[in-house]
């Protein structure tokens, strides 16, 4: 009797219950790990941690009660970004329904094929663009619309929705990891450590170009493996399924013009992302007046784009809908620091940690504090808040171990490559989510880029510690 092979296949929860499950992770630490809690006092507009005043306190266990209305808490303090992801889809939905982005996908699909130079430099000056904003303005949530034009962008080039994803997140967050003149995470936390604003550029330029190197490379590397077999992709069948329903087999059609209609729009919309770039650059925008320049776009756009009223408002509200379901993962994102928090046991976490950074050797002490600030990013991933709870710990203790503090900070900067992975990262599960790739596949394609970022980490930490950077 020929017996019968069945393939066994491990399921990978939903992303949604990935998260919850974290959540109760959480919750049932809150009841092993004591409460602790540093004293804090408000210098400049910011709340800083009193060097050596931690103590213990009474434990706060979150029950279960807790654990469900911490999904509830999440909505109301991110409540910012959740707002800002339904304007933006919105804005977007109405920006599609004029198809001027649909016809400029087109030529750009057909251009893509006929260079060899578009379709060498195209994603890596891409990735380099988002590095670079992270790196200097601190692009973090800025990167979410971009999720919806360049998704599509990819499918119509022949790439996956993986690379798409890839192009403005891992751009963006490692810019912001390795910046040089990030005033939320590099600003702040030089100011904390009393070291001079922005010094040390230098150095901070060499990481940042070599982090960008990396993660380009990873790319490429990627992109040609996908070129010769595109069933490698984590996203093969969802991708094939949307490519063959949204139409982005666009490379074979027939060539068409842009209207002069088409036109203005894209150029509305260009004009409204350089208004962006200039308003948080120049005026320090934040999510409040992002959302007000994309709310004005989608009616200039929808307006411009000869849609009828009714058609702009039922656009703007089916576009917003379709984001309901990343607004419950920002929510469960954000909800993983409200109970921790609420559990008092961040405090005892970093209190914890702290003794595992002091070495004979400065070398391995400022590794082990990049290791230390990994571990406390998948708690607090808001680079001015962990500098602001951090960096009045780190800086003495770095004195103490002979690490000067622009190492130490250098160190907390490198602590922010997992953004790219952590499922507690508001912003990182909100761009997976517009783009529709689960957290689990997301993870196992770029787990390998984290490595070898986490590595590259602790080599960029070695010369400091040689030449004596100050």
């Amino acid at each position: 009797m020929n017996s019968e092979k069945r393939k066994i296949k491990l399921r990978v929860p939903n992303t949604y219950l990935l998260i919850f499950s974290l959540l109760v992770l959480i919750a049932a630490l809150t009841w092993v790990i004591p409460g602790g809690k540093y004293e804090r006092v408000v210098i400049d507009g910011r709340e800083v941690v009193v060097q050596n005043s931690f103590k213990f306190v009474d434990s706060n266990p979150q029950g279960f009660f807790a654990l469900f209305i911490s999904p509830f808490k999440g909505f109301v303090e991110a409540a910012m970004i959740i707002a800002f992801i339904l304007i933006v889809g919105g804005a977007f939905n109405v920006f599609a329904k004029t198809d001027a982005i649909n016809s400029l996908i087109k030529k750009l699909a057909r251009a893509h094929k006929n260079s060899r130079i578009l379709r060498s430099l195209l994603i890596p000056l891409l990735i380099f663009m988002f590095s670079l904003g992270g790196a200097t303005f601190g692009m973090n949530e800025e990167i979410i619309p971009f999720v919806l034009i360049i998704v599509p962008v990819c499918l119509a080039l022949g790439y996956d929705s993986i690379i798409g994803v890839a192009i403005p997140l891992v751009g963006a967050h490692i810019g912001f990891a390795s910046a040089f003149l990030n005033p939320f995470n590099v600003g702040i936390a030089q100011g904390i450590a009393e070291v001079p604003i922005f010094s040390g550029i230098g150095y901070r330029i060499i990481c940042w170009l070599i982090s960008t190197a990396a993660a380009i490379l990873f790319v490429i590397y990627y992109m040609k493996k996908l070129s010769k077999n595109p069933r490698i992709s984590p996203t093969f069948d969802f991708d094939s399924e949307r490519k063959k329903n949204e139409h982005f087999d666009f490379v074979g059609s027939d060539s068409s013009s842009l209207t002069v209609r088409q036109k203005t729009v894209l150029l509305t919309f260009a004009a409204s992302l350089i208004m962006l770039v200039v308003g948080v650059i120049e005026f320090k925008w934040f999510i409040e007046e992002i959302a007000a320049m994309f709310f004005i776009m989608g009616i200039a756009v929808g307006i411009i784009g000869g849609l009828k009223s009714d058609d702009l408002i039922k656009s703007f509200i089916e576009g917003a809908k379709d984001l309901v379901g990343t607004a419950f993962i920002v929510a469960l994102a954000r909800a993983t620091l409200v109970i921790s928090r609420d559990g008092q046991i961040i405090d005892t976490v970093l209190y914890g940690l702290s003794p595992f950074v002091t070495s004979t050797s400065p070398i391995f002490a400022s590794q082990k504090m990049f290791i230390v600030q990994a571990i406390i990013n998948f708690f607090v991933h808001s680079g001015s808040g962990q500098a602001a709870l951090t960096m009045p710990i780190m800086a003495p203790l770095a004195d103490l171990a002979g690490v000067s503090r622009q190492t130490a900070i250098l160190a907390f900067q490198f602590g922010e490559y997992t953004n790219i992975i952590i499922p507690t990262s508001a912003v990182t599960m909100g761009a997976l989510s517009m783009a529709k790739v689960p957290w689990e596949k997301w993870a196992r394609w770029v787990l390998p880029l984290q490595i070898i970022l986490m590595l590259l980490g602790l080599i960029l930490l070695i010369p400091p510690n040689l030449f004596g950077w100050k």
